[in-house]
């Protein structure tokens, strides 16, 4: 077995893994890779927490910095800009207004304001508002399903 390690900054990372048969080692290095794939870095004042995406109920851009809130309804600061985050994410994420990305799993309901906006509320209790333009490709893409 050989093992090639390239750095390059310039490209996206993958691992890609050349076998003759699946085996239980590889399916360890299949776990333990996608264990860390899909978490990104929190920051709050005080630690970094590595999100696990799943617990993650939306993603949000507050006062020009954007910010994960997870199942608890706790706040941490991201580094990655929303269209980054967005390209990044599995497509269970769904943009419900200019400045907030939501984990489809985590949507509880839809909730119609007296002023005939609709909210989206979550799991943990986090509302936002979603904007007229995404709640129509939200209900299509409700509906396609």
């Amino acid at each position: 077995m050989k093992f090639k390690l390239i750095i390059d900054k310039e490209k996206d990372e993958e691992v890609v893994a050349t076998v003759h048969n699946r085996t239980a080692l590889i399916d360890e290095i299949e776990a333990l890779i996608c264990k860390y794939a899909d978490r990104i870095p929190g920051y709050t004042e005080d630690d970094i927490k590595l999100l696990a995406v799943p617990e993650i109920e939306c993603i949000t851009v507050l006062d020009g910095k954007t910010y994960a809130i997870d199942v608890k309804n706790r706040r941490y600061r991201l580094k990655q800009r929303l269209y980054e985050l967005e390209q990044q994410l599995p497509s269970s994420f769904i943009r419900i207004n200019k400045s907030t990305l939501a984990n489809e799993a985590r949507l509880d309901r839809f909730q119609v304001t007296y002023a005939g906006s609709v909210d989206a509320v979550f799991k943990c209790g986090y509302t936002e508002y979603v904007s007229r333009r995404c709640f129509a490709q939200i209900k299509r893409r409700f509906e396609s399903k």
